[in-house]
């Protein structure tokens, strides 16, 4: 964003680097509370995140420039610049996009902004507990116990804890 008109896009620096994939929170910087908007950047044969859905946000992909190979329930295939496509909330809106090209690019997600949320990496069984975007907790596969158990035991670590 510039100074002189904060509605004008000019991408100094990416927020977010993973790998080669770059991401910056565009509907934050433009003032967007309810709406998010992150404007990303894949290198040649990179990818931002894992095959996923969430539970209670709706998003939509724009593609800008390039072409991603699109993972859904229905099918994977290639999506060129100027596609748009919604990923609804629940497991029909599963998703994960790709650059398996050999050229850059880049892609737009816009997302309702509803939090806390619950999101899932599908492949690793990994559960996602949101309370912000890129802000909360992940649990593994496995990494799960009883919750009656789990509670048992927070409780009774809590009755140890000194008071303040």
């Amino acid at each position: 964003m510039t100074g002189a008109d904060p509605n004008v896009l000019e991408p100094s620096s990416w927020e977010r680097e993973l790998g080669s994939a770059r991401g910056t929170r565009v509907g934050a910087a433009a003032g967007a509370v309810e709406l998010g908007c992150t404007l990303y950047e894949l290198d040649p044969n990179s990818q931002a995140v894992p095959y996923h859905m969430h539970h209670g946000n709706e998003e939509l992909l724009i593609v800008l420039e390039g072409r991603l190979e699109l993972r859904t329930p229905q099918a994977t295939r290639e999506v060129p610049a100027g596609a748009v496509v919604s990923f609804p909330a629940g497991a029909g809106g599963a998703h994960r996009v790709r650059n398996s090209s050999d050229a850059l690019a880049r892609y737009l997600v816009v997302s309702t902004m509803r939090f806390p949320e619950l999101a899932e990496q599908l492949d690793t069984g990994t559960v996602l507990a949101l309370k912000g975007p890129g802000d909360g907790w992940a649990f593994p596969a496995g990494g799960a116990g009883d919750y009656m158990k789990l509670t048992e035991q927070a409780l009774a670590a809590d009755a140890a804890h000194p008071r303040d």
